[in-house]
């Protein structure tokens, strides 16, 4: 009787270890069969535009620019298009003496209506030169670069100066230095083209809708000295108009004249000067 129970005690044993077996195996090969969630792969978007990126923009991003004086000063100020929303304390902000170059592509005089879901570059007759971009102190290369194009010096009064930081705080704060700095060029830009003279009249013509309520952080503060103090800009053409197409749909913007897209925001420069 003992021995039969021994016997059947290591059936038993024998049929729950083969049940075993049998388990870990099938669980190994469904594992094999099924596909693994892998990290989402760098696209080849987001690498072309960190190849576009000035290789030194950790020292310039980086750099005390908040004493630098302007290179030159303008002695008069334009009149603006509409009178301004808010009147500053101090001596309002001016723009060049002299008049910029008209873009190249004042040839269009009037504006496109979209035809595609986004808007395309001009075409340009030869591959753009980045070196030469970077070594002019642009922040990003494009590959529709004007080399026309020239936006005099703006010199920013105290109450300006402030509300252009928290402007591009409040626009593309998330965007670091280079975001900031697009937007301060977009504003410096309807400065020198437009005949604007003060942050407020820009914010309410062109319509920006970001809060100015927050306080900048050190990239705007940052950005803004570098386009308007050092007399630099983000890229080499002229841009005015920008928008986030995961945000808003715009035939307007598409409509325009496409110059970059940095972290999903859409810059455009218009047709005509």
């Amino acid at each position: 009787m003992k021995k039969f129970f021994e016997n059947k005690l290591n059936t038993v044993l024998t049929v729950i270890l083969g049940v075993l077996i049998f388990t870990l195996l099938g669980h190994t090969v469904i594992s094999a069969l099924t596909p693994q969630t892998k990290r989402p792969a760098v696209s080849t978007s987001d690498v072309a535009l960190k190849n576009r990126i000035n290789p030194n923009i950790s020292k310039i991003a980086t750099a005390d620019t908040a004493t630098s004086e302007p290179t030159e000063a303008p002695t008069t100020k334009p009149a603006a298009t509409q009178k301004a929303t808010t009147k500053p304390t101090s001596k309002p902000t001016t723009a060049p003496t002299t008049k910029p170059k008209a873009t190249k592509a004042s040839t269009k005089a009037t504006t496109q209506k979209a035809t595609v879901q986004f808007a395309t570059a001009i075409p340009v007759a030869e591959p753009a030169d980045y070196n030469e971009q970077w070594n002019a102190g642009y922040l990003v290369a494009i590959d529709n670069p004007d080399k026309s194009y020239q936006c005099g010096q703006v010199t920013l009064n105290d109450a300006d100066r402030d509300l252009l930081e928290r402007l591009c705080m409040g626009e593309f704060g998330s965007g670091g230095f280079v975001g900031a700095s697009l937007i301060a060029q977009s504003v410096k830009d309807a400065m020198c083209f437009d005949g604007f003279s003060s942050v407020a009249e820009i914010i309410k013509e062109y319509h920006y809708t970001g809060s100015t309520d927050i306080p900048a952080n050190d990239s705007c503060k940052q950005a803004v000295s570098y386009i308007f103090d050092q007399n630099h800009d983000a890229v080499q053409h002229r841009i005015l108009y920008m928008y986030n197409p995961l945000l808003v749909d715009s035939e307007f913007h598409e409509s325009q004249n496409y110059i970059l897209t940095y972290e999903d925001v859409r810059f455009f420069d218009r047709w005509g000067y």
